[in-house]
């Protein structure tokens, strides 16, 4: 395995924007638009807003802060402020149960920001970051009670950061084995408690963009074998060593996919059967006598009709099924606050039962999550529908159109209708960005 991580180390360290195909471009360029709407999104959330406020009293300067009136901060702040309210929606992408973007994303635009990079190198590396969280996701598994956030997407987002400093490929290596000290381990349960402490981790992986190259360059020592040991033994459960097969012939973020529900992922098979069902139905939310789901043990575990606040709604299918049959949606506008005060969606989360489905259970992987869900009314008419995984994994549909139509949604609270579609034709563009000035300017310009 060791040898197998150096491969990977040099191929981020000579690997540059024109050598990626086409296709890859395009997809980093739909990831950053993406992106930036989520985090314009989250960087409006309660908590993430005081957060703020506190941390910039103390902030340099260099990079900019994707929240209300587009601060100024140091890097590390920056990228801390901005993966955390990347993650706090719900609605940022993804590839096999890995979140990389808001991970590596906010660490390398500060650092490009800061150093005066353009958008070639700034895309580049966030690509190889991402290349190199997908690749070890590949060899190592997460243990199941711990949530993948600030594992190895940090690790990719030390690799992005010591690819924009212009280290080699040992110094690539050096950078992810000291970070490999950053690991964190947060426990799933935030999600159904409503911890939100759960976004701090992508903010830190952001933040090892940022410190792990710098300590690489300013000469701290790591163990040989610390990704070895760090994932393999202290944090994961397994490994496995294909990791390095087909370096750039198959490339990780052509595989990742967009969020479209504002809520958990192991959650939407089941949310599409439901909606496969009303779509049969009809049905006014009055009319609903009970919704029968049964899913794979993880899926299973979020079963809670109460959750206490805006975050826990976001893993409680009850909740989301209970959007979803009130307002016909589960988009950031349906899953927001009022949702868990609305007296129908209330009414309608007890009546959600969930059972684990064994057979589900043993089929289940990160990407295949069965479901299978019977809609009952009070009149005795009923629909079934059922679904291995979601219709984003099995339909394989361009997620452009909707990766845009969400930017848009999202984005409309903090720019004029102008500044959204200059932002949108900016990231279009960026491959041609001298500096990041051609996005921060816009924004900042644009902004409401």
């Amino acid at each position: 395995m060791g040898e197998k991580i150096e491969e990977l180390a040099r191929f981020i360290a000579r690997t540059g924007w024109d050598d990626m195909p086409e296709a890859v471009h395009r997809r980093a360029k739909l990831v950053l638009l993406d992106t930036i709407g989520v985090t314009l999104a989250g960087a409006a959330r309660p908590e993430v807003t005081g957060l703020t406020k506190r941390l910039l009293a103390g902030a340099g300067r260099g990079a900019t802060v994707l929240g209300p009136g587009l601060p100024q901060a140091d890097i590390r702040t920056a990228a801390l402020l901005n993966g955390i309210a990347a993650r706090s929606v719900e609605l940022c992408e993804g590839v096999r149960g890995l979140q990389p973007a808001p991970h590596i994303l906010p660490g390398v635009m500060a650092i490009a920001e800061q150093r005066g990079l353009g958008g070639r190198a700034m895309l580049g590396a966030f690509v190889l970051g991402y290349e190199g969280a997908g690749r070890l996701n590949r060899g190592y598994a997460q243990r199941i009670v711990s949530h993948p956030n600030g594992q190895l997407s940090l690790l990719g987002a030390a690799a992005a950061g010591a690819r924009l400093h212009g280290l080699d490929g040992a110094g690539v290596s050096l950078a992810m084995r000291i970070a490999t000290s950053m690991l964190m381990t947060a426990s799933y349960g935030n999600t159904v408690a409503g911890g939100t402490a759960l976004n701090l981790p992508a903010g830190l992986g952001a933040v090892a963009a940022t410190l792990a190259p710098e300590m690489a360059a300013a000469g701290y020592v790591a163990l040989d074998d610390a990704i070895e040991e760090a994932p393999g033994l202290m944090v994961s459960e397994n490994s496995a060593g294909t990791l390095a097969d087909d370096l750039g012939q198959r490339w990780e973020i052509l595989e990742n996919y967009f969020r479209f529900y504002a809520c958990c992922n192991p959650i939407h098979s089941a949310l599409d059967s439901l909606a496969e069902t009303l779509a049969v139905l009809k049905p006014k939310p009055e009319e609903v006598a009970r919704v029968d789901v049964a899913t794979f043990a993880f899926a299973a575990l979020m079963r809670n009709a109460a959750p206490p606040n805006y975050f826990a709604s976001k893993y409680s299918l009850p909740h989301a099924a209970a959007v979803l049959i009130a307002r016909g949606g589960l988009g950031f506008a349906e899953i927001d606050d009022s949702a868990l005060a609305d007296p129908v969606i209330a009414a309608l989360r007890p009546l959600v039962t969930i059972a684990e489905d064994p057979a589900m259970t043993a089929r289940s992987t990160t990407t295949l999550r069965p479901a299978r869900v019977t809609l009952t009314l009070k009149d005795g008419r009923s629909a079934t529908a059922a679904r291995e995984a979601s219709v984003r994994d099995t339909e394989k549909a361009d997620p452009e159109p909707q990766v845009r139509a969400k930017f848009h949604e999202l984005a409309a609270a903090h720019l004029t209708p102008k500044g959204v579609d200059a932002i949108e034709a900016a990231v279009d563009r960026c491959e041609e960005w001298k500096t990041m000035g051609e996005l921060i300017e816009p924004l900042r310009q644009h902004a409401v």
